[in-house]
């Protein structure tokens, strides 16, 4: 009867000696005092893990029990502790108790109210014990120390595939399910991952909030503004182990590996050519579909792709900005520049198998080699095997090509 009075009068007259924190129990008072003395009384009689109060063992037991004996009323979902049940309730209910003082922004549980407080406050209490790096969440720092340590206890049950994370398994066993279950309102796409619908539904409302401090350009998803970041610092964190080449995109070194090790994973459909990119391929299947999705605003001339637009923009520019550091000539492609250097370094890479006369591209070729065989009127591609009228059409065909190589 005196401890519940208490509730009402507020009265906390059991005070922490080491701390000063007051409590209305004296139960309560020798409980938090073994946070300081480090003291776990309570053993586990399955596993040995021991705890600071009974209570918090009897909810433990229940992990090897599977009892749940808390059940929710609307969807019949059980729990192990009342607390999980009463937090499980406001997601049908919309309740949300926890509001933070700086933003005015709710939340249905009191651990998350907490962890959000700590971007306003930039508090990282969790600190990893190897390299000293921070962390505001105690389960970032446990993922984060696995990083350390390689160990990846959650394996797929489909391929065995091993992950540091229970969220990344469950996200990778939806490529064997093809389970979709994140809708988008507006245009109904379907993802595997919340965050791809969220990056996605900013397409349609046209949100950009991530800003880049430096040039103030806007973008939709935190990792393209890391990405956009290294355009002004320059730093290339992924480098290649057999060269030693810097690239600032992941993907850009994998794309460059496959020039050592000679993959070209990519195959077109309609005539089994194979390329190192599936953007390499995209262009290269416009060839076949006669696709040209790029037009110059001034001519209305059109491209297979944007970059032979973008050089053929500079022929109404008038735009040079590739310069020879030999003679200080200034093209309006990196192409042309990288032939025209050969001028000057007498390479001549394209040899003829008939008669061993070099060139230093690779349209011209083809054509001289006609004139050995004895061969006429056949202006055909030897990349892409289309056939053009003439010479001059030819060459500047193989220009095309060129621009989509360099």
């Amino acid at each position: 009867m005196k401890d519940h009075e208490r509730t009402h009068s507020g009265e906390k007259p059991y005070r922490c000696k080491t701390c000063g924190k007051c409590f209305s129990l004296a139960g309560s008072l020798k409980e938090h005092q073994r946070t300081h003395t480090g003291a776990k009384p309570f053993k586990c009689n399955t596993c040995d893990k021991c705890f600071v109060t009974r209570q918090v063992l009897k909810i433990h037991v229940r992990t090897h029990s599977g009892e749940k004996p808390y059940k929710c009323n609307t969807c019949d979902k059980c729990f192990s502790r009342a607390g999980s049940l009463k937090e499980h309730e406001r997601t049908h209910t919309g309740e949300k108790p926890y509001k933070c003082n700086t933003c005015d922004k709710c939340f249905s549980r009191a651990g998350d109210l907490k962890r959000h407080q700590r971007t306003h406050t930039g508090e990282k209490p969790y600190k990893c014990r190897t390299c000293d790096k921070c962390f505001s969440r105690a389960g970032d720092l446990k993922r984060h120390q696995r990083t350390h340590s390689g160990k990846k206890p959650y394996q797929c049950i489909t391929c065995d595939k091993c992950f540091s994370r229970a969220g990344d398994m469950k996200v990778h066993e939806r490529t064997h399910s093809g389970e979709k279950p994140y809708q988008c309102r507006t245009c109904d796409k379907c993802f595997s991952r919340a965050g791809d619908m969220k990056r996605h539904e900013r397409t349609h409302y046209g949100e950009k909030p991530y800003q880049c401090r430096t040039c103030d350009k806007c973008f939709s998803r935190a990792g393209d503004i890391k990405v956009h970041e290294r355009t002004h610092s320059g730093e290339k964190p992924y480098r290649c182990k057999t060269c030693g080449k810097c690239f600032s995109l992941a993907g850009s070194l994998k794309d460059h590996q496959r020039t050592h090790t000679g993959a070209k994973p990519f195959k077109c459909n309609s005539c089994d050519k194979c390329f190192v990119t599936r953007q390499v391929l995209k262009i290269h299947v416009r060839t076949h579909s006669g696709e040209k999705p790029y037009k110059c605003n001034t001519c209305d001339k059109c491209f297979s792709h944007a970059g032979s637009l973008k050089v053929h923009k500079r022929t109404h520019t008038g735009e040079k900005p590739y310069q020879c550091r030999a003679c200080d000539k200034c093209f309006s492609s990196a192409v042309n520049l990288k032939v025209h250097k050969r001028i000057h370094f007498g390479e001549k890479p394209y040899q003829c198998t008939t008669c061993s006369k070099c060139f230093s591209t690779p349209g011209y070729l083809p054509i001289h080699e006609r004139s050995c065989t004895g061969k006429k009127h056949d202006f055909s591609c030897w990349i892409c095997q289309k056939d053009l009228p003439n010479a001059c059409l030819l060459l500047e065909h193989y220009d095309n090509h060129m621009r989509i190589i360099v």
